[in-house]
């Protein structure tokens, strides 16, 4: 059901349900968006677009300046995010022939996407709208300068109990590459990596093996545009906020069993946007005398 707002002469939609998008490369290498599924075999991405599909910090709006109708990207966040909306349903108005507008938001700002006229003053407009947003920007690229710090306290080890290629739970691009370390709650976590602080859910309590369940978490951006994901975290032990810079080694929680999670553990990953869909990247970590470690599953992992 979609729902319209009257302003004036003015009215306004916007709908819940949800419609695909489809992102491909062209002959040349570049990425195209479309709402309408190419007819040859070429590879083909489809993502959902909903109004509900965005981090909480992200919204797209509408409002009347001037007669004219402004769809409003307000990004709440501390890093760029990248948003797609899709019109449908122009009454009265001229909307552009692309079928998906898109934007990288900067950080902390408001910014106009699109201006709408009526092509007759006399008579109402409206425009529906869904949209899409992911934090990052898809132009960043994963460049470390070091390998990661192990996420505990120097010293200590734990065992690793999922990595890249073992995906028993790490099924989708956002947590192929995640690392799972065994830990019991309470156990001090610490920074991988520098970075300012974009996320934070800290009021869930609970852990199970159903996946309707929430994980406390923290994302750090990274300065290469990567976010580091530190979930399952113990209930009210977060110590850091939206918006604090991080040092590698500061720390930042308490490990816990929150979210779909089978017992108590780390979960940890470096991800990046890469195009409207959130992709993990392979991680190594510091090992003895500056050597590098790539996680395994059933291994130990020690900070150095």
């Amino acid at each position: 059901m979609r729902g319209y707002a009257i302003l004036g002469l003015l009215a306004l939609s916007a709908t819940l349900a949800a419609q695909s998008l489809y992102k491909y490369r062209d002959a040349d290498g570049n990425w195209v968006y479309t709402d309408r599924r190419p007819d040859d075999t070429r590879e083909v991405e489809q993502v959902q677009l909903a109004q509900s599909a965005a981090p909480p910090e992200v919204t797209v709006t509408r409002r009347v300046v001037d007669g004219q109708l402004e769809l409003v990207v307000n990004n709440g966040c501390f890093c760029p995010t990248e948003v797609a909306v899709q019109l449908f349903e122009p009454r009265n108005v001229t909307v552009p022939p692309e079928p998906i507008l898109r934007t990288i938001a900067p950080a902390r700002r408001e910014t106009v996407l699109l201006k709408l006229a009526a092509l007759d003053a006399d008579k109402p407009m409206s425009v529906g709208y869904q949209y899409l947003a992911v934090l990052g920007d898809p132009k960043s690229e994963h460049a470390v300068t070091e390998p990661y710090r192990a996420p505990f306290a120097l010293a200590r080890a734990f065992r690793v109990t999922q990595a890249a290629p073992v995906q028993i739970t790490h099924r989708d691009a956002s947590s192929a590459q995640a690392v799972d370390i065994e830990m019991p709650i309470g156990t001090q976590v610490y920074a991988a990596r520098s970075g300012t602080v974009i996320e934070v859910a800290s009021r869930f309590f609970e852990g199970g093996v159903d996946r309707v369940r929430d994980a406390n978490v923290v994302r750090v951006l990274h300065p290469d545009g990567t976010m580091g994901v530190y979930a399952h975290l113990n209930w009210d032990s977060i110590r850091v906020k939206p918006g604090q810079v991080v040092r590698r080694g500061e720390y930042i929680a308490d490990s816990g069993n929150t979210g779909f999670s089978s017992g108590p553990h780390l979960h940890f990953a470096v991800q990046r946007n890469a195009g409207l869909k959130l992709h993990s990247v392979p991680v190594q970590f510091t090992g003895p005398g500056g050597t590098v470690v790539t996680p395994q599953a059933g291994t130990m992992l020690t900070a150095y």
